[in-house]
């Protein structure tokens, strides 16, 4: 393999690889500066703690999609998708954060919709990490793939119904916990959960246990920011800025160390590779 590398094709075949990860940043880099541009055409108040939320999140987001393309370049193919999908993930969300905080700062209202454009990409693209772990170390059926994007889809249109009030409150919350629940058993228990336990080398299968995790107490902070915001019988503010700062908080969790755990099982497997 080294041999292969080292050969004139291998050099630019890097080179090929290199230049990709630096257009991917480019891209990210151009994206966010049009989107700084449009956004926030309001002065943020130094004690509008919902809307610095917004814009910490939306850097590190911009920050992070930077450090996920240019890794690329670090790990072996069969790692490269997960990382671009882990900085697809930080892309597309840092954009919608400017957009919503822009909602935030000018008008003081929950931007439900962005929000919820937003998660209808991201969550799918994170659920789907799950199947790319686990397809780079194994043979993996379909199945896996669609049954969490199923879940996936019950869980967000159950979230939206609610918020946009379509539904009450309550049915909203019980329908989008279904989906949740859907996915932690698939996980857990199901097919995917199986495969990390009998297939999967320790660093994958701590990697897989870790976003496992993750999904079950870092995703346990949406539906605490639901209830927060919805059913409480709080005020209309009170209940926008508790609402607000948990799901940004729960964003910064449930993205960027998502992705940090994918790079963190790409890297030390491709060095094993290498060695």
């Amino acid at each position: 393999m080294n041999n292969v590398m080292n050969s004139p094709e291998g050099f630019w075949h890097k080179r090929r690889l290199a230049a990709m990860g630096t257009a991917l940043v480019g891209a990210a880099l151009a994206v966010a500066s049009r989107a700084t541009q449009a956004a926030t055409s309001e002065t943020l108040k130094q004690d509008d703690f919902v809307g610095i939320s917004f814009w910490i999140i939306s850097m590190a987001l911009i920050a992070s999609t930077a450090f996920f393309f240019l890794e690329r370049d670090r790990v072996s193919a069969k790692w490269k998708t997960s990382l671009t999908v882990s900085g697809l993930v930080t892309l597309v969300a840092a954009v919608h954060y400017f957009y919503m905080r822009e909602v935030w700062v000018t008008t003081g209202s929950t931007p439900t919709v962005f929000r919820y454009i937003d998660w209808l990409i991201t969550v799918p693209l994170l659920m789907i990490e799950f199947y790319l772990i686990l397809a780079a170390i194994t043979k993996v059926q379909s199945g896996i793939f669609w049954r969490l994007i199923i879940g996936t889809l019950v869980m967000l249109i159950g979230g939206y119904l609610g918020e946009a009030r379509y539904l009450s409150a309550w049915p909203a919350f019980i329908i989008g916990m279904a989906g949740w629940a859907f996915i932690l058993y698939e996980i857990f228990f199901g097919q995917a959960g199986k495969i990390s336990a009998t297939d999967a080398p320790p660093s994958v299968r701590s990697a897989f246990n870790t976003m496992r995790l993750i999904v079950t107490f870092g995703w346990a902070i949406y539906p605490i920011g639901y209830y927060f915001g919805y059913l409480t019988g709080a005020t209309a503010a009170d209940s926008a800025n508790a609402l607000n700062i948990i799901y940004n908080a729960a964003d910064v969790l449930n993205k960027i160390a998502f992705g940090l755990i994918i790079w963190s099982v790409a890297v030390s497997e491709s060095e094993k590779t290498k060695a």
